[in-house]
């Protein structure tokens, strides 16, 4: 997954795209796959559980979980992977673009 997001902020640098990041491994673990994965958005750490403040205040109760959400913070897909991720996205970049 780690790979596939790289190249996803990689290739929207230059449009109003953000990648952030919720993390809940035991903090050790997380501070180890941000510099392994070379993760260079923002990911922020749950409290090493799944029952963090952050997975519970958004009801995530699968993981990974992905909310694609548009330029209004209005969620408009959940859980989109790979080429399907990158065509909501681009869609989403369109549509505000042409509104």
């Amino acid at each position: 997954m780690y790979p596939h997001e790289r190249s996803l902020v990689s290739r929207l640098a230059d449009e109003p795209f953000a990648l952030v990041g919720v993390n809940s491994d035991p903090a050790e673990t997380y501070r180890e796959a941000i510099e392994r994965e070379e993760i260079t958005w923002p990911s922020f750490w749950d409290g090493g559980s799944t029952s963090g403040p952050i997975s519970t205040k958004w009801g995530v109760y699968g993981w990974p979980t992905i909310f694609i959400m548009d330029h209004e913070g209005i969620i408009r897909a959940k859980d989109e992977r790979d080429e399907d991720l990158d065509e909501v996205v681009d869609r989403l970049l369109e549509e505000m673009k042409a509104g």
